[in-house]
């Protein structure tokens, strides 16, 4: 981590959760839930963490030190959710590491990298060609007031964002060095994405789970 920025964590976890059938935060996930184990691989690189909410979520239990937070307006995506996080993580530091609930195989090392990119940029996002992965990206919490104006303007999509600040756009070919295949970048949005993830991770499926979610 650099020795100049102090960087935290924000996950985003406000999400409807429709393709999946019941809300991925509370997924069971080996000993732990997938919320939960999210921010504890977060907390091995940056403090503090704010886990970002909707509303009315419900959230497991989560360490004491976790600052927890709510989406103001519904249905403004991640850019409402990085504002809010960001906002609540100002006077704490200089920049956040983004990244949702649903990434199970975070690898923080993933993290230090991109974090590393940072640089003297306002951002730091892995790329694929054209497309961004804003929630494995860094960003730094004087931003806030970009996201502000281009939320007024209903300009929702992250692309808006990145092109207006100055962004460091790391391909993700250069990230397999730390993360081979990726995994920091692979979101479970279903329940076969469900099944792979543990998978992957050696944990065997609950047969309540499995009933739940007709695997």
């Amino acid at each position: 981590m650099s020795d100049r920025v102090h960087v935290g964590g924000i996950v985003l976890c406000g999400g409807s959760s429709n393709r999946m059938g019941r809300p991925k935060a509370t997924l069971p996930f080996g000993p732990e839930l997938m919320l939960p184990r999210v921010v504890r691989l977060l907390a091995e690189v940056v403090a503090p963490i704010v886990v970002v909410a909707a509303a009315d979520q419900q959230l497991p239990d989560l360490p004491p030190d976790i600052l927890v937070t709510r989406d103001e307006r519904d249905g403004r995506g991640p850019l409402e959710g990085l504002r809010v996080g960001l906002t609540a993580l100002a006077s704490h530091v200089d920049a956040a590491f983004a990244t949702s609930c649903d990434v199970p195989l975070l690898a923080p090392e993933f993290v230090r990298r991109m974090i590393a990119e940072l640089g003297e940029h306002d951002a730091a996002v892995p790329v694929d060609g054209e497309f961004h992965h804003p929630l494995a990206a860094v960003y730094r919490t004087n931003t806030v007031a970009t996201m502000e104006q281009l939320l007024a303007q209903e300009k929702l999509r992250t692309s808006d964002l990145f092109a207006t600040l100055l962004t460091s756009r790391v391909p993700i070919r250069e990230l397999r060095g730390i993360d081979p295949e990726l995994l920091t970048l692979m979101n479970v949005n279903t329940p076969s994405d469900y099944a792979n993830a543990l998978q992957l991770a050696g944990f065997p499926i609950d047969s309540t789970v499995k009933t739940q979610l007709g695997l």
